[in-house]
């Protein structure tokens, strides 16, 4: 199979929430099971476009939370100052250690395969 590359200029996705989430040893199911409840009160907001909660490898307490944003007041103005925040904190917060930095990115390229085939 041959694969093909498409760069684009993003503007699909506006701005990227990057949280890396340290979880209290041995915590680890608990806060995944407790991320699937949460996962809804965030989905739920105005300016949401997706979220991607990965699991390090190396480090099995360690976490990528990484969630799209239409634009970035949609999650410091919207979200966190929603009562679905406060929801959000009573599920989650209390497995951080230490509590994480959240930071933001906005798109230069994108790069994606294509699963067409050539011939």
């Amino acid at each position: 199979m041959t694969w093909l590359f498409g760069y684009v200029k993003s503007a699909d996705r506006m701005v990227l929430e990057v949280a890396i989430l340290s979880v209290r040893s041995g915590q680890g199911p608990a806060f995944e099971a407790a991320f699937a409840k949460a996962r809804a009160l965030i989905s739920a907001m105005p300016g949401f476009i997706s979220l991607d909660l990965q699991k390090s490898l190396a480090v099995p307490e360690r976490y990528l939370l990484l969630v799209e944003w239409q634009q970035i007041e949609d999650h410091t103005e919207g979200f966190r100052k929603s009562s679905s925040y406060g929801d959000w904190s009573r599920l989650l917060h209390h497995f951080y250690e230490p509590f994480p930095t959240v930071e933001y990115f906005g798109p230069i390229e994108r790069v994606q395969r294509s699963a067409e085939r050539l011939s």
